[in-house]
Parts: structure tokens; C-alpha cells; sequence
């Protein structure tokens, strides 16, 4: 399967996302050619946010950010990475073993 998105719900105070989430699955967006679209919940974007976690990530009404996944071009969306909330390192070096992930090393692997 090939990648069409990476969707990133975050908020920009938070130092789980900003910049150790967003940064990270931008870069990695970029390396795949395909978009990286980010849903600020303090802004407007809070109800796809919403919508995107109650359908395909770890929903509870206070939920946990950064929550990242990938949408296929067959129109599956997988939910791939919730931040931890013990602590800002224990985020990041989920993000990093996302980024390094058999998953992603086979997305890479897709002819573009």
C-alpha cells in the first residue's frame, strides 16, 4: 500500500508535538512525497480533529496529543502514534522508532 497522507493532531503549546511530533512526520512526509496536514486543536481545525480521533485514533473527551497517522490511498487511515504522557523524551523516541518503523521502511520502499 501506498501512503496518500500523514495527519498529525496536535497543538502548538504542547511539547510533545511542537516540534518533536509535527517536525518529525513533516520531514518524513517530505522524504514520501505526499502531504503532511496538521489539525491545531486550539483553532477551527478542533472539529476534524476530533472527528479524525474518534474514528481512527485514541479517543476519550481529553485526549492525548500528538496523535499521528497515515492515510492510504486505498482510503484506509491507520492510527500509528499517541505521545506519552510520562514524558516529552518518551514521545520523541516513539516518533523516532515510528520514523525508523518496518512500516515506514516498506512505505519508502513504494515506487513513487
Amino acid at each position: 500500500m501506498r501512503a496518500k497522507a500523514f495527519h498529525v493532531v496536535y497543538a502548538n503549546w504542547c511539547p510533545h508535538c511542537a516540534p518533536t511530533a509535527v517536525e518529525k512526520m513533516k520531514l518524513a512526509a517530505k522524504e514520501l512525497g505526499v502531504p503532511c496536514l496538521l489539525y491545531d486543536i486550539d483553532t477551527e481545525q478542533v472539529r476534524a480533529a476530533d472527528e479524525l480521533v474518534k474514528k481512527h485514533g485514541d479517543w476519550s473527551p481529553d485526549y492525548l496529543i500528538p496523535q499521528v497517522f497515515v492515510e492510504f490511498e486505498d482510503g484506509e487511515v491507520k492510527h500509528v502514534l499517541t505521545g506519552y504522557p510520562e514524558g516529552v523524551e518518551y514521545t520523541r523516541v516513539a516518533v523516532d522508532n515510528l520514523v525508523r518503523s518496518e512500516m515506514f521502511r516498506t512505505l519508502r520502499a513504494q515506487p513513487g
